[in-house]
Order: C-alpha cells, then sequence, then structure tokens
C-alpha cells in the first residue's frame, strides 16, 4: 500500500486524526488523490490506516489505526456502530445526527435522519468517490424490516428499521472546494425532499434539499426543549429565526409575545407556514438582525427573553477578528434591549470561536452595554454530534444563558 511518512512533531504522533502538508517527511508508493494510504513514523512503523488528497492542506486524515480498505463491510460497520452509540445516549431515533465525521471514525462523511429520510454529505474526495457504498451501506443498516412488520421492525439499541428509505446528498458545503470538489445537491434514493417534524409539540415544515446546514438544526434539538422553559409570560425576541422553531416553541410555552427577525425571505416565508399549522401567534420580521436591533434600541423596545442564535460567523481562522467583532456588536444591542431581569439564550456554531473568546466577547459586550449578568448555564453540542478530545476541531457548539442583575 502507498502512503506517506510523518515528521517526528506531526499532530497525529499526539492523537490527532489529520496530517497537513507541512507535516510530511517523505511520500511512497505513488498515491492518487482519493486513495486509502498507509500512514509511517520514521521508523517504519505504521500508524494507521488514511484517505489521502495532495490537493488539500489537510493531505490524509486517518480513519483507521490498523491497516484497512474502505469497502462496504466497513462502511456498513462503521455506520451500525454509530447509529448504535446514540441510542446508548438516548437520543431520538427518528431525528438524529447518525453520523459525525471525524467522531465517528468517517472522515468528512455527515448523515442525519428525519424519520425515513436520510440527508448525506460527503466533505471529502475519498468519500465522496465512495458515495455510492455509503448509500448502500445506510439502506443495509438502516432496512432490515421484513414485509410481515410492515417495515416496522426494531434494530438493536431501538432504531426502528424501515422497508424503503429517501437519500437526499447535501454537497453544497462550500468546505468541499478545498477538497476540489463541486458543489452539489440532489436526491440519491427515493423521491421526496419535503416532510414534516415534530420538536417540543410543534410541527415544522422542512425542505431538506434546500433548508439550512442538513434542512434544521439538529445541534439545536434539546435546547429547543430548554430554552422555552423560560418563556412564560415573557416577550420573546428570536433573532436569527430561521424557520421559527425558538419562537414557536417560547409560543407554545405561553410567552406573551413573540417575534422572529430573519433576513432571508423564504425561512420567514417557512416560518408563517409552521406558525399557521400549529395555530401559534408570533409576529414575523424580514430584516438583517442588526438593523433591527439597531432601530428596536431608538424606539426604546424591551424585551424579557432574547435568543441569538446566528449561522456561523466564521468558518475560517483568518475571519476570527472580523466575527468577533460582529459578535460583541450583536450581543451589546441583545443586552440593551432586555428588561432588567430579562434573560438572554446566545449560541455560537464556529470551531474557531473559543470557549474563552466567546466568554471574552460577551464581557465585553455587557461593558459596553453598562449591564451586569449572571450565568444560569451553559450549552453544548447534543449527544448525537460527540466531542474528540484529540480533536478539538469536532467540539464547535457552544452558549449560554445569561440572567441580567437589577439594578446594576
Amino acid at each position: 500500500m502507498a502512503g506517506i511518512v510523518v515528521k517526528p512533531r506531526a499532530r497525529i504522533l499526539h492523537g490527532h486524526d489529520w496530517v497537513f502538508s507541512s507535516e510530511v517527511l517523505k511520500v511512497f508508493g505513488n498515491p492518487a488523490d482519493g486513495d486509502v494510504i498507509s500512514l509511517k513514523d520514521g521508523k517504519d512503523r505504521l500508524i494507521g490506516s488514511a484517505i489521502y488528497n495532495s490537493k488539500s492542506q489537510i493531505v490524509a486524515r486517518r480513519f483507521s489505526r490498523r491497516r484497512q480498505d474502505l469497502d462496504i463491510d466497513f462502511f456498513r460497520r462503521r455506520i451500525a456502530q454509530a447509529s448504535e452509540y446514540r441510542d446508548r445516549r438516548s437520543v431520538d431515533p427518528n431525528l438524529r445526527r447518525v453520523v459525525w465525521s471525524e467522531s465517528d471514525g468517517l472522515p468528512g462523511v455527515i448523515i442525519d435522519r428525519y424519520g425515513d429520510h436520510f440527508v448525506l454529505q460527503t466533505l471529502t474526495l475519498a468519500m465522496d468517490m465512495r458515495k455510492d457504498l455509503i448509500v448502500e451501506a445506510i439502506e443495509d443498516v438502516f432496512c432490515r424490516a421484513s414485509a410481515s412488520l410492515a417495515g416496522i421492525e426494531r434494530l438493536a439499541g431501538g432504531a426502528p428499521a424501515l422497508q424503503g428509505i429517501t437519500v437526499i446528498e447535501r454537497n453544497d458545503a462550500t468546505v468541499r472546494k478545498a477538497e476540489g470538489l463541486e458543489l452539489e445537491t440532489g436526491i440519491l434514493r427515493g423521491t421526496s425532499s419535503q416532510i414534516v417534524i415534530e420538536i417540543e409539540g410543534v410541527k415544522l415544515e422542512l425542505d431538506l434539499m434546500h433548508g439550512q446546514k442538513t434542512g434544521f438544526y439538529l445541534d439545536q434539538r434539546h435546547n429547543y426543549g430548554i430554552v422555552p422553559g423560560y418563556a412564560r409570560h415573557r416577550r420573546v425576541l428570536d433573532c436569527f429565526t430561521n424557520q421559527g422553531a425558538f419562537a414557536l416553541t417560547c409560543a407554545r410555552a405561553r410567552a406573551r409575545e413573540v417575534i422572529g427577525v430573519e433576513e432571508s425571505a423564504e425561512n420567514i416565508a417557512a416560518a408563517k407556514r409552521n406558525s399557521a399549522r400549529n395555530e401559534l401567534n408570533a409576529r414575523w420580521i424580514e430584516q438583517d438582525v442588526f438593523q433591527f436591533l439597531r432601530a428596536a434600541e431608538k424606539a426604546g423596545a424591551q424585551y424579557d427573553l432574547i435568543v441569538l442564535d446566528p449561522p456561523s460567523f466564521t468558518r475560517t481562522k483568518s475571519g476570527l477578528r472580523d466575527a468577533l467583532r460582529g459578535y460583541r456588536e450583536l450581543h451589546m444591542r441583545a443586552f440593551k434591549l432586555l428588561s432588567k431581569d430579562g434573560l438572554l439564550a446566545t449560541f455560537s456554531c464556529s470551531h474557531h470561536v473559543s470557549d474563552a473568546a466567546f466568554s471574552e466577547t460577551i464581557t465585553d459586550a455587557l461593558v459596553d452595554a453598562r449591564r451586569s449578568a449572571r450565568r444560569v448555564c451553559r450549552f453544548e453540542q447534543a449527544a448525537d454530534h460527540p466531542v474528540l478530545p484529540t480533536i478539538p476541531e469536532t467540539e464547535y457548539f457552544r452558549g449560554f444563558l445569561l440572567e441580567m442583575m437589577p439594578g446594576r
């Protein structure tokens, strides 16, 4: 097997699974991009099998510490193991991230499940080249139902098996460009990408082909049950409302008033349909959130609970400075609009914005707004988005619930 020898201080020798181009000592055997290769240290010892792409800054991504090929049995085994792990963590089997890239030993592969609909992303060249094998493995793992059970038998751990599934390709993430891949979307199996899911008693229509990420913010799934617990009788402002999940779960929790702000006309239209579907009252405003907050401050508006759930402000380290500047203004303006004992639920979904940086930005914003606050709790990514301590890139989600201190 062709492969590479890594330099003595390469991060893969310290627990990580990536090899950057600057960490390669030599290449042997003339591997082609997308091949499975051997990784060796300077003493010719095998340190694992990896996928290779000379065009990427990350030239190799380890997926096994042994000699291993990417065949159908491998994909079946890894996908089944990932699903069983989430069963053990009691994650809803019908609404979950089934595979989370390196966290499940499948670098660049993301699989999200919405009932009998699966959304697939292949963000690395080698995995994209084996997309058909991955789809076949998804079918094998989740379609074990017998006709006598009408497609509803239970797999080990509790996930329902299915007679037929839909697999949707959402390879429109710009990170694919770093691997030399085109952006693509489409239906690989089945016919429809339109579905309805239920979150905390609220029914939401989704278009899995065009919605955010793979159709929905699954990393917020558990928080849609936490934040509305503070909404009763409060005036709620949901910024970056997307399709209205936080706004509508707060409305269902008997908030006194709910406003959802979103600059996307398509998302506002979807939020209005979801509002009507659930017979819940909310006011939807199609506007840039920063512009809305500035205008609300000038008008002297006040809210008792504000939710800040923006899309990622930066996907690169070079954009961190601008991202933190944006977070600081966003939080400062939100703090100014909160009532004397108001609550702020705030989230960040960028790996490059660390806990320390996010906390410092919030502190600076409190100083700018001349407010004081207590931390009520912190939010972390859900159990179906597991974090590997040796691969910090697997942790990207963080948030806080803060309560303003009256009289300070």
